[in-house]
C-alpha cells in the first residue's frame, strides 16, 4: 500500500479535502470544506461532523464548461490537530450550466477530528523525511533528478541500474502480475502463459447467476473495482492501487483455484438505503459526488476518482451478498475479492484509503437475513476505528482486533486495550494492541488462543466475518510485522469451528503484492477444506506479546467470565519471566546512576563501580 525497525515510530495523518460547489437559481456557491492536518500522526481521525471539509479538485472531461479559477485550502485544525488554524480559503464561480444540469447542493460537512495520522508517511519517514510531514503517505513535494524505478510487488523507488528492488528484492519486470506469487521473484518472466488482462478475464466470464452447491465457497469479484486507482502523478505510486486485485486474482487462477474450485456470484451495487443501515447520508452524498469528478482527495491517501463511488458500492454489494448467501445456506463459506478497503470508514468519514465500511454492510446483511449475533475478527495491522465506532454500542455484534498500537502512536492511533465498548455495550469490543512492530505468528496465535477463541465461544456467534487485512504478512511496505501465509491460514482455521462454518473473509489492507497473494491463497485453501500446511498449536510468545495479552485479560475478564481462570493460568506459568525481566532492566537502571564528571575526577573509582565497570569482591575471613 527498509527495515521493519526503521518503521516503529512511523506516524501517518489524513486530510480532508474537498470543494463542494452550490446551485441556488443559477447563482453558485462554492464551499471550500476545511482541511484537517494530522501532526506527527499521533492518532488517527475519526472525522464526525464538526471540523472538516472535502476540497473536490478537478472536474470529468464531460464538464469542460466549468471554470476552474484558484481555489486555495490552507491547513485548518482543532485541539486535537496540534492546534493550527485555518486561514486564507477561496472560492470560484462556475461559470456554465454542467450540461443544462447544475451539480446537487451539498451541504458543507464539518468533522470533529480525533488525534489522527495516515499510513503512507510510513514509506516516506523511512528515507528521513520531515517530520512534520502530517500526511499518512504524501511524495516529496519536489522532482528527484535520479533516474529511478518503482518496484512492482512493494511500490519502493530503486535506482535504475539495479533490476532488483533493494527493498524486497523483486525483479524489475517480475511477472507478478501475470502468474502471481508464483512467479519467480529473482528472474525476468519470459514466455508468460497469460496476461494480467487474461487472467481478470477468466474470472469476469467465470460468473454464474446461481451458486451450484451449498457445499461451495464463493468468492465475490467484479474487474470494474480495478478502475479505481489515483489519476494525479505523483513522485510515489499509491500503495492501494489496482495490481493488488490483479496479484490475487493471478496467483488464484494459477492454482486452479478460482475460477476452478471456488464460485463466483453476480456483483451488485449496494443501495443508498442499505449504506444508509451503516453511514450518515451526507457521507453517502459526499462518496457519489466523486463519480462527477475526474480527481478528488478524502484525504491526502484517500483518494477518489470518477469510478471510485462505483467501485466502493459494488465492494459493498458483493460483501453484503456474500454474506446474505453464507448464512442462508447457499454458500458454506466466501472471500470477498474487494477493493477499495473498508475498515477505517466510519459514520461519517472515510479515510486511510477506505470509502465504505464493507465489513459493516456485511454483518448487517447477515443479520437481515437472520443472524442474531455476529462476530468480526479484524487482523489488519491498523485498528479498524471505522468498525468499532459504527458497533461500539451494539452488543449484537462482537469487533476483536489485533492490531499495532504502540502507546496511540502508530496509525490511526485508536484501539487501546481499554477501549471496550460503551452505552451498555463494553466488553463487545475487544482490542488486542501490539506494542511494538515486527510481530509474527506466535504472538497473533497466542493470543488466538488465550483471548479470542475463549470470548468468541462464550459470545456464541450466528455468524463470523474477518476484516482480511494483510499488511501484517511478512515483507508488508507499511506494517512491518512478520504473519506468514501459515499463520493467516492457522487463525483462519481456528475462526472456522465457529458458527458453524458460516465464515465470511473480506480483504481489506495489504501492500506487498507477493505477500498479499500468497496470504489469500492460503486462506482461500483453508476454507476449501485444506488443513493449514504447518502446526503452530504449541506457540511461544515474545514478551511484549504476552504483556499484552495479559493486559487485555485483565481488562476483558470482567465482562467474560471464561477469563478468569485463563489469566492466573498463564501468571502461573509466565508471571516469573515477567518479573526476572522487570528486574534485569531495573538493575541496569540502577547502575549508571553515577554523575559524568565523577568519571575524571577524585571519585573515578566510585564512578566505575557504581558503573558496572568494576566489581567489589570483598575477603572471606
Amino acid at each position: 500500500m527498509r527495515g521493519c525497525d526503521q518503521n516503529q515510530d512511523l506516524h501517518e495523518g489524513m486530510i480532508l479535502n474537498e470543494t463542494c460547489y452550490v446551485n441556488s437559481e443559477h447563482n453558485m456557491v462554492s464551499e471550500t470544506l476545511q482541511n484537517t492536518r494530522l501532526m506527527d500522526g499521533k492518532a488517527e481521525n475519526n472525522l464526525h461532523d464538526q471540523n472538516d471539509q472535502i476540497l473536490l479538485e478537478g472536474f470529468n472531461g464531460q464538464h469542460e464548461n466549468v471554470g476552474l479559477d484558484g481555489i486555495n485550502a490552507t491547513p485548518c485544525s482543532d485541539e486535537n490537530c496540534r492546534e493550527e488554524n485555518t486561514s486564507g480559503t477561496s472560492s470560484r464561480d462556475m461559470a456554465d450550466n454542467l450540461n443544462g444540469s447544475m451539480l446537487p447542493d451539498i451541504i458543507s460537512k464539518r468533522v470533529r477530528q480525533q488525534k489522527e495520522m495516515t499510513l503512507e508517511d510510513m514509506y516516506n519517514d523511512q528515507y528521513d523525511y520531515d517530520d512534520d510531514d502530517d500526511s499518512d503517505w504524501e511524495p516529496l513535494p519536489g522532482p528527484t533528478a535520479v533516474i529511478r524505478w518503482f518496484c512492482v510487488n512493494c511500490t519502493m523507488a530503486n535506482q535504475d541500474d539495479v533490476v532488483h528492488c533493494d527493498i524486497c528484492g523483486e525483479h524489475k519486470e517480475s511477472g507478478i502480475l501475470k502468474h502471481g506469487f508464483f512467479a519467480s521473484p529473482f528472474s525476468q518472466e519470459a514466455g508468460l502463459i497469460h496476461t494480467d488482462s487474461e487472467v481478470v478475464e477468466r474470472c469476469q466470464d467465470s460468473r454464474s447467476p446461481n451458486l451450484t452447491s451449498n457445499n461451495s465457497t464463493a468468492v465475490g469479484f467484479d474487474e470494474r473495482m480495478l478502475l479505481h486507482s489515483e489519476v494525479e502523478m505523483k513522485s510515489h505510486p499509491h500503495p492501494e492501487r489496482p495490481d493488488r486485485l490483479r496479484a490475487i486474482a493471478a496467483s488464484l487462477a494459477t492454482a486452479g483455484i478460482f475460477p476452478g474450485k471456488c464460485y463466483p456470484i453476480l456483483a451488485r451495487e449496494i443501495t443508498r438505503e442499505e449504506l444508509q443501515m451503516v453511514h450518515s447520508l451526507e457521507h453517502v452524498e459526499t462518496v457519489e459526488l466523486t463519480s462527477r469528478i475526474l480527481s478528488s482527495y478524502f484525504t491526502p491517501d484517500t483518494y477518489a476518482n470518477e469510478h471510485s463511488a462505483l467501485a466502493a458500492r459494488l465492494a459493498a454489494g458483493l460483501c453484503a451478498d456474500l454474506a446474505s448467501a453464507i448464512f442462508s445456506g447457499r454458500a458454506k463459506n466466501g472471500f470477498a475479492l474487494v477493493r477499495p478497503p473498508g475498515h477505517h470508514a466510519g459514520v461519517s468519514q472515510a479515510m486511510g484509503f477506505c470509502l465504505h465500511n464493507n465489513a459493516a454492510v456485511a454483518a448487517l446483511a447477515s443479520q437481515v437475513s437472520g443472524a442474531k449475533r455476529v462476530l468480526i475478527v479484524d487482523w489488519d495491522v491498523h485498528h479498524g476505528n471505522g468498525t468499532q465506532e459504527i458497533f461500539e454500542q451494539n452488543k449484537s455484534v462482537l469487533y476483536i482486533s489485533l492490531h499495532r498500537h504502540e502507546g496511540g502512536n502508530f496509525y490511526p492511533g485508536t484501539g487501546a486495550s481499554h477501549e471496550v465498548g460503551s452505552m451498555g455495550a463494553e466488553g463487545y469490543c475487544v482490542n488486542i494492541p501490539w506494542s511494538r512492530g515486527g510481530v509474527g505468528d506466535n504472538d497473533y496465535i497466542f493470543a488466538f488462543q488465550h483471548v479470542v477463541l475463549p470470548i468468541a465461544s462464550e459470545f456464541a456467534p450466528d455468524f463470523t466475518i474477518i476484516s482480511a487485512g494483510f499488511d501484517a504478512a511478512r515483507g508488508d511496505p507499511l506494517g512491518c510485522c512478520d504473519v506468514t501465509p501459515a499463520g493467516f491460514a492457522k487463525m483462519t482455521d481456528m475462526l472456522n469451528v465457529l458458527s458453524g462454518g458460516k465464515l465470511l473473509v473480506i480483504l481489506e489492507g495489504g501492500y506487498n503484492l507477493r505477500s498479499i497473494s500468497s496470504s489469500a491463497t492460503a486462506v482461500i485453501k483453508v476454507l476449501l477444506g485444506e488443513t493449514p500446511g504447518c502446526e503452530l498449536d504449541n506457540c511461544l510468545p515474545s514478551k511484549s506479546g504476552l504483556r499484552t495479552v495479559l493486559e487485555v485479560l485483565k481488562i476483558q475478564m470482567n465482562f467474560w467470565s471464561t477469563l478468569a481462570s485463563t489469566l492466573t493460568k498463564l501468571e502461573s506459568e509466565w508471571g516469573s519471566c515477567l518479573v526476572e525481566n522487570r528486574k534485569k532492566h531495573t538493575k541496569k537502571r540502577r547502575r549508571a546512576v553515577a554523575p559524568k564528571p565523577w568519571k575524571w575526577g577524585r571519585k573515578t573509582l566510585l564512578y566505575h563501580l557504581l558503573s558496572g565497570h568494576l566489581r567489589y569482591k570483598s575477603k572471606r575471613i
